[in-house]
């Protein structure tokens, strides 16, 4: 990782630079509006995925709590978000500020924490953005791929966003999975590059209600330490 901290974390908030339409977290379409027509063989890798992760019960969740966090050396990141998927309520903490707003409603005082709420939620529930992501992205699988970090022979599915909209278009994320549809690896190409910006594990999953969340990644050499506390998932009684 050839990156200044400053850097390293542009790189890790990569999610900002997409937006609201480009990876949707509006639950209203999502399980609503899923395609239930006959799949490609793209789209039926993409929803076994985000179903391991636990896409039935998505629909179920009233509240989401979580802090991303990121260690590099002896420098600490964090903030904290809790988020109303039903009414996209949603409140950010850091060391800094404490934002309140909605989705629906982003002013320019919300822009930033919008951004970040992007990256930090895109980290948390990436599998599931294969198949909510479905508009203006484009799909492709790999029945054999050595994983970057590990060297295990896994199967791959790329997610490209397009060329127009956000404000990093084209950018390319690799998905490396096993033979339960459970990410291992994953890799990000700012702008579909061949060369990858940044590269992680999948590590310790846990189930949440329902939902299955990855709350560790490690780049090369633990250069990088991405990873989630106090995750808490509510649903409806």
């Amino acid at each position: 990782m050839k990156k200044s901290l400053l850097t390293l974390f542009a790189a890790i908030a990569f999610n900002s630079c997409k937006t609201e339409t480009d990876k949707n977290t509006d639950t209203a379409t999502t399980e609503a509006q899923i395609i239930t027509e006959e799949r490609t063989p793209e789209q039926e890798v993409a929803f076994k995925i985000a179903e391991a992760n636990g896409l039935a019960n998505w629909e179920n969740v009233s509240q989401l709590e979580f802090t991303f966090n990121v260690d590099r050396g002896d420098t600490h990141f964090e903030r904290a978000w809790k988020w109303s998927p039903k009414t996209n309520d949603i409140t950010m903490i850091s060391e800094k500020d404490s934002v309140n707003y909605n989705r629906h409603a982003i002013d320019s005082l919300a822009m930033n924490a919008d951004k970040g709420f992007i990256n930090d939620s895109y980290w948390l529930l990436a599998p599931m953005h294969l198949v909510w992501d479905e508009t203006g992205t484009n799909l492709k699988l790999q029945d054999t791929a050595t994983a970057p970090m590990s060297k295990k022979l896994l199967k791959k599915i790329t997610i490209t966003y397009g060329d127009e909209g956000g404000y990093t278009p084209g950018d390319a994320y690799d998905f490396y999975y096993d033979e339960n549809y459970m990410v291992r690896e994953w890799v990000y190409r700012k702008g579909n590059v061949s060369e990858y910006s940044m590269v992680t594990t999948w590590e310790d999953y846990n189930n949440y209600n329902g939902i299955k969340i990855a709350s560790d990644h490690k780049a090369p050499e633990n250069a990088v330490h991405l990873y989630f506390t106090d995750i808490a998932v509510k649903t409806e009684e």
